[in-house]
């Protein structure tokens, strides 16, 4: 049993400070309002949190591990506080510890040296109430000792000018040297329980002797200032000559078992010396000690230090008289005196613990909790936060950038060796063949998906149909269209047949010109679209089979056939050498070991490339989790420490760093291992009859690959010619609707002409059959003229007054039926092309004769009436009647004979009987007989145009004549005739000269042309 066994010895606790209530809120909600600008409402709860935290750790706890704990995080919350409102000021009222004397301050800095001081209290009485003969009790009360000694140091260092006398410096630096000579003392028990040596225990307890004896020293200057308990000075005292009495008595034991008889029986004769004055002063204090005096003293402390010391004595004695009988019986060694003997070394083994340590520990934090204020983030810290993250991402960003040009290299690196395409064809020869690939290559298997969309949504034999429908449909509408012009130009023909010269409609072959050159057009489109249909329905016949095998399963078939080994048998027999299987299995064999190898280093790249990716990963969830406000907030007070303490942040993310650079360095090594493996690889494998082999097999895979892409490119060509065709039949079906359109509105037009003209030419007929018609001859000879006039006689002179033609012997016949409107022929697309062109204007020509009086209001037509135009040129198609003889007939004036009159030799020719352009007037009321025209809304045409519908002018009455029929001329406006003379200034140009648009069906696709001409190119169908 070690001489401190019982661990009975009494320890010395300090005592704690007391205070009052203090307002937290007031204050703080007045900073808030001024410092920050926000409303002090929000944060109420911040400050009743905080007024209880300060409650809690002052008032309601005690001296235990909960006081502890409330006192740690009030003193926490203190220190975020002051960071936020250093300005504050709040009456803080705290009592001295020893004096007991009011004192009370303003600063932040009096509250925490006070809550330090009682954090530092509440430590020392927890390890002064352990129960040291635990082990666990004595690491506790060794560790809280230190701590208590590192709080009151802290005071000392950071707090200046203490107001209170447990503050002051002396005094915490006293309080300081009697923590750390206990906790040394605790040291000294524990090395005595786990039996150290007698050296190493001499040197712990002359180092707590010497710290007591100081302390002793020390105390004196205190003894008249009544500050410590009396007591306190006895028990140091008292503890002072016991450690120097168990220092010499260890030392002693080391001395004997070293051979030192003599030295060893001195320092037992000084240890009993000095543990009879310790036992004597002991056995004082414990006579005289009361507890009630003392509260920082165990109750038992007077009899548990007595008893201390009295055992120690009675050790110490037994031990120096058994060395004294030694020495005088054997060893008789010369004994010095205690002034000569070695000084005992003294071991430093009790240090303060400081409090940053204490508020790192996890625990502590745990305690402490989140900021009350969190939410109140100073500006500056806000700018600070902002440059640490820039550098965190600055760090990441380096990282990515190492990352992604490691991944780059070593891609560019496989695809520069060819290795994971080639790597196939060793491996198969390593397997003793180069069997059939199951698998289709992936642009066919492209292909094939791409077609099957295509297919499924509108497959060609579909689009082919359609267009058959319309072209057939164009080529229906067509035909129809030349059927009924054909009809109406009959029809035209057979009228004037009928009436003869009285028939004035002018022939459709002029007017229908344009019409037909565009049904003309539309039909060579259309002969030279369906030669392209061909052409496309030839290209889909050579591809549609292959097409269908490429969409059927049975195209893995055609690539397992052709990369099968087909050939064999079909090696030539000097190939063939039995004598080399042997030689041709062992470099397979080497060949398999190449491959194993590489597809090793192939995996080792895949993971190195996974593992940085997960690093990466980590690093950027560590860095997105970073923040580093906290700690900036608690340096908010120490300028210039940004840059360091941002070095030393970043530092947390090198473990990151140096695992990526790693994951580099392996996989240049990696990548280096692998390029040798495949140089050796392909000199061994390039060579022999697996490689020729596997090169027969690959080409008759591309030339499988090739025709398949043949079928592709002919099929995508048949797609891009039919969705043509179809763009073309669809624009070739518009227009010829459109010109359907115009040819029913101008065959419209001209039967309602026809109509209203047929009815004219009977009533003319009718009025001139009694007096003007010759009787038709049996030989359809022309008829007899008549004989020529008498001389004029009185009767006569009375006739001629009731002349119904008026001064130059022109009849008005009765009004025949109205004519219909009639309109400017036009042609819907584009809508500035019109089908009928005016002729240009022609100079005027002086006639000799007045002109005829304008028709009845009933057979006006729908132009207004204009002056004889001028005379056409010769090459402009007319119908010119040649000159009539005189009608001898004329001067009785009351039947006018339309047929008979004949000019003089002299009149020039009549104008031309062009049919003028179409102008659809508005229905509108027909002005009544004998008031003059209503003048047209409509543009009238050129002066170059008669009057279509009205009368003609008339020869002279003193014609003695009758002139004959007079004949037609066809032959200008027959299909094909010369076109009209230029348009004049202003006029609207003929439809042949008018911007139409030409159509390129091919691979040109459609582009409007001057001309309405429908191009396609011969010999290249739009497929192409």
């Amino acid at each position: 049993m070690s001489l401190i066994s019982a661990h009975n010895s009494p320890m010395i606790s300090i005592p704690r400070k007391t205070t009052e209530e203090v307002d937290w809120t007031t204050p703080i909600r007045n900073a808030i309002a001024h410092s920050y600008g926000e409303d002090p409402d929000n944060y109420a709860q911040e400050c009743a949190n905080l007024q209880r935290c300060r409650q809690d750790a002052v008032k309601g706890a005690g001296s235990d591990m909960t006081a502890k704990d409330l006192l740690h995080k009030y003193f926490g919350q203190l220190e975020l506080l002051e960071l936020r409102f250093s300005e504050i000021r709040v009456n803080f009222p705290w009592r001295d510890a020893f004096t007991n004397k009011l004192i009370t301050q303003t600063s932040i800095a009096y509250e925490k040296a006070s809550i330090i001081f009682q954090i530092a209290a509440t430590h020392s009485a927890i390890a002064a109430s352990q129960n040291r003969s635990d082990p666990e009790g004595l690491k506790r009360a060794f560790y809280y000792f230190r701590t208590t000694a590192g709080m009151l140091t802290y005071i000392n260092d950071n707090f200046l000018h203490a107001p209170s006398l447990d503050l002051s410096r002396e005094v915490i630096k006293f309080l300081v040297g009697i923590i750390l000579a206990q906790a040394t003392e605790v040291f000294l028990e524990k090395c005595t329980d786990e039996k150290k040596s007698n050296a190493l225990v001499a040197k712990i307890a002359a180092q707590t002797a010497f710290m007591y004896t100081s302390l002793s020293e020390e105390v004196k200057e205190f003894m008249g200032k009544g500050i410590f308990d009396r007591n306190w000075v006895t028990v140091i005292q008292t503890k002072a000559k016991y450690f120097t009495s168990v220092s010499q008595y260890y030392r002693g034991l080391a001395d004997s078992a070293a051979g030192k008889h003599g030295d060893a029986l001195v320092r037992f004769t000084v240890a009993e010396t000095a543990a009879k004055e310790a036992n004597r002063t002991a056995s004082s204090f414990a006579s005289l000690f009361v507890t009630q005096m003392s509260p920082n003293l165990p109750p038992d402390a007077g009899p548990a230090l007595q008893e201390l010391t009295k055992a120690h004595l009675a050790v110490v004695t037994d031990k120096k008289n058994e060395a004294q009988r030694e020495n005088d019986l054997i060893y008789n060694a010369v004994l010095p005196t205690p002034e000569t003997l070695p000084q005992i070394e003294k071991a430093v083994v009790a240090t303060p613990i400081t409090i940053q340590e204490v508020y790192a520990s996890p625990d502590v934090q745990k305690v402490i909790g989140q900021d009350m204020f969190v939410r109140l983030i100073p500006l500056s810290v806000h700018e600070s936060a902002s440059v640490y993250s820039e550098e965190k991402a600055k760090l990441v960003r380096g990282e990515v950038e190492k990352a992604d040009n490691a991944e780059v290299e070593v891609k560019s690196a496989l695809d520069a060796l060819g290795i994971k395409e080639g790597l196939a064809r060793y491996k198969a020869i390593a397997e003793g063949g180069v069997g059939g690939e199951a698998e289709l290559p992936a642009e066919v298997r492209r292909w094939k998906e791409d077609i099957a969309l295509m297919e499924e949504r509108e497959g060609v034999e579909g689009i082919m149909s359609e267009l058959v429908r319309m072209k057939d449909t164009v080529r229906r509408e067509l035909e129809g269209i030349s059927r009924d012009l054909d009809a109406e130009s009959r029809e035209c023909e057979a009228m004037r047949v009928k009436y003869d010269h009285l028939w004035t409609q002018a022939p459709s072959a002029a007017l229908t010109k344009t019409l037909r050159q565009d049904l003309k057009s539309h039909l060579s489109a259309l002969e030279a679209a369906a030669q392209s249909d061909q052409q496309v329905v030839r290209l889909w016949e050579s591809v549609r089979g292959e097409i269908q095998l490429l969409l059927s399963p049975e195209v893995e078939d055609v690539f397992r056939a052709s990369t099968a080994n087909g050939g064999a048998g079909s090696e030539n027999l000097l190939d063939l050498d039995v004598g080399s299987e042997a030689k041709d299995e062992e470099e397979r064999i080497k060949i398999g070991q190449f491959v194993d190898e590489i597809e090793e280093r192939l995996g080792r790249l895949n993971k190195i490339s996974h593992e940085r990716g997960q690093v990466l990963k980590d690093l950027k969830d560590k860095v997105q989790q970073d923040d580093v406000s906290h700690l900036l907030l608690l340096n908010r007070r120490n300028t210039g420490v940004e840059s360091t303490l941002f070095a030393g942040e970043l530092e947390k993310f090198r473990p990151y760093q140096q695992r990526l650079a790693a994951t580099v360095h392996h996989e240049q090594l990696t990548l280096q291992e692998l390029t040798q493996l495949w140089r050796g690889l392909r000199e061994m494998a390039g060579r022999g009859a697996g490689a020729k082999k596997w090169e027969e097999r690959e080409r008759r895979k591309k030339d499988t690959v090739r025709r398949f892409s043949r079928a592709r490119d002919v099929y995508m060509e048949v797609r891009d010619g039919l969705a043509k065709g179809l763009q073309f039949y669809t624009e070739l079906t518009e227009l010829t609707g459109s010109l359907k359109r115009n040819a029913e509105s101008f065959i419209s037009e001209r039967s309602a002409e026809r109509e209203a003209l047929a009815s004219q030419a009977e009533m003319e007929r009718r009025l001139a059959i009694p007096k003007s018609t010759p009787a038709p001859t049996s030989g359809g000879k022309p008829p007899i003229p008549p004989p020529p006039p008498k001389p004029s006689t009185g009767l006569e002179s009375s006739f001629a007054s009731m002349n119904l033609r008026g001064a130059n012997g022109a009849m008005s016949p009765p009004p025949p039926p109205q004519a219909p409107p009639q309109r400017q022929w036009t042609s819907p697309p584009p809508p500035s092309s019109h089908y009928a062109s005016p002729p240009p204007s022609q100079p005027a020509h002086s006639s000799p004769f007045p002109p005829p009086p304008p028709p009845p209001p009933g057979a006006q037509s729908s132009v207004p009436y204009l002056p004889s135009p001028p005379t056409q040129p010769s090459s402009q198609p007319s119908y010119q009647p040649s000159a009539p003889p005189p009608d001898p007939y004329a001067s009785l004036g009351l039947f006018g004979s339309t047929n008979t009159p004949s000019p003089p030799p002299a009149r020039p020719p009549p104008p031309s009987q062009q049919y003028p352009s179409y102008t659809p007037p508005p229905q509108q009321q027909q002005p009544g007989y004998g008031q003059p025209p209503q003048q047209s809304p409509y543009a009238p045409p050129p002066p170059s145009q008669p009057q279509y519908g009205g009368y003609q002018s008339r020869p002279p009455a003193s014609s003695p004549f009758p002139p004959p029929p007079p004949p037609v001329n066809y032959g200008s406006q027959q299909y094909g005739a010369s076109p009209p003379p230029p348009p004049p200034p202003g006029s609207q140009p003929p439809p042949q000269q008018q911007q139409q648009q030409q159509y390129y069906y091919g691979g040109g696709g459609y582009a409007p042309q001057g001309s309405q001409q429908y191009q396609y190119p011969q010999g290249q169908g739009y497929g192409r």
